[in-house]
């Protein structure tokens, strides 16, 4: 059923209603005109208030005029149109109220107030019959008619009924429909309620989440720098151990040099000795000088410190998350996957650390577990 038509009349009253109103608004306050309401000379309407501000912003100095001022009282600019407005020595109190736009004021005012229902009844005629009212409502149709249309008019052949009873149904089916929508609504805000739940939710666990991979990477940066210190440390002290010996050697080969000098100048003088003992002593005290041993061949290279961490790097990159596993799960990062080896020298790890540790193992066949203990 419908009551589209019946809403008609109330629909177009509202709208009338409205435009008038439009009509009833000061240009200067956007409010409906407050008496009195005077007239310009180009026919557009002001409050005398809002009159006698403009006028008093555009002559600041005639209330200080004296009686000698002329017949002239100042002049302002309609607002509307902008129209130069003169006054006389009475200022905006010489300007014609405009008495019509007064009554029609207070004719919508009281308009205004009275209540919908009494003007619904008013309005809702039979336009066919124009002195009927109406008071049934076709059901074929659907919508509201008078008894003479049912009688003698468009609707003699229509199923009808007592306008209250329709009323009264619709009513409650729309009575019905608000309740049903306030329900509605209230499942909405919840729905909305428990949305912005989870995402605040959402939020503070992908910052507590990042915040535990961020330490978890900063665990193992750790470790492999602490590692990377220790490797660095051992190269360092080979390179040391052999840079001393190799400049030990030098000076050794340096006196051997001297001595060697020496000796030359010793043979040259044996080449002129003439008697035969004092020569043979000489070369046998020659033959007593020994060259010092050199370094082995590849004394002084260090390739046996080369490390291969591909695999490694390899085992880093698969690095991923553990469906199912939650944060209160697992342990400390000194704690991590780290089981004793029941008694067999060393400590057994699992997981990545154990992937970690045969890879450093691999490299640096000297290492041992325990050295990452303090990192871990």
């Amino acid at each position: 059923m419908n009551f589209a038509v019946g809403l008609k009349p109330l629909l177009a009253e509202a709208r009338s209603m409205e435009s008038l109103e439009k009509q009833l608004l000061c240009p200067i306050c956007l409010e409906m005109f407050s008496k009195p309401v005077v007239i310009l000379p180009c026919q557009h309407n002001l409050c005398r208030k809002c009159a006698n501000d403009i006028f008093q912003a555009s002559n600041p100095l005639w209330q200080s005029r004296g009686s000698g001022a002329g017949p002239s009282g100042g002049r302002f600019r309609c607002p509307t149109c902008r129209h130069e407005v003169l006054l006389d020595r009475h200022g905006v109190y010489g300007l014609q109220r405009n008495l019509l736009v007064e009554n029609i004021i207070d004719i919508y005012k009281q308009e205004s107030a009275r209540p919908l229902h009494a003007k619904a009844e008013q309005q809702l005629m039979c336009k066919d019959h124009e002195d009927e009212r109406i008071n049934i409502y076709c059901v074929t149709c659907e919508v509201p008619t008078c008894s003479m249309c049912k009688v003698f008019g468009a609707h003699k052949d229509c199923e009808v009924a007592p306008l209250q009873s329709i009323f009264q149904g619709q009513k409650s089916e729309l009575n019905n429909c608000i309740s049903m929508l306030v329900a509605g609504n209230d499942r909405i805000q919840t729905i909305i309620s428990q949305l912005e739940d989870s995402c605040r939710s959402t939020e503070e666990n992908g910052r507590r989440q990042k915040q535990h991979v961020g330490l978890r990477f900063d665990s193992l940066c750790s470790i492999l720098e602490e590692r990377k210190k220790e490797l660095l440390q051992s190269i360092a002290r080979e390179q040391e151990g052999k840079v001393q010996r190799v400049r030990g050697l030098i000076r050794q080969y340096g006196d051997h040099l001297e001595a060697s000098s020496k000796l030359v100048e010793t043979a040259i003088q044996a080449m002129e000795e003439p008697q035969m003992a004092v020569y043979l002593q000489v070369i046998t005290d020659m033959s007593k000088v020994s060259m010092s041993s050199r370094p082995e061949p590849g004394y002084e290279s260090m390739d046996h410190f080369s490390i291969n961490v591909d695999h490694v790097a390899e085992m880093l990159r698969t690095i991923d998350f553990q469906p199912g596993a939650s944060m209160g799960d697992e342990v400390e990062v000194g704690d991590l996957h780290r089981r004793p080896n029941l008694g067999r020298g060393e400590e057994r790890y699992e997981g990545p650390q154990a992937a970690l540790c045969h890879g450093i193992r691999e490299s640096n066949p000297g290492f041992h577990p325990q050295h990452l203990h303090s990192s871990w």
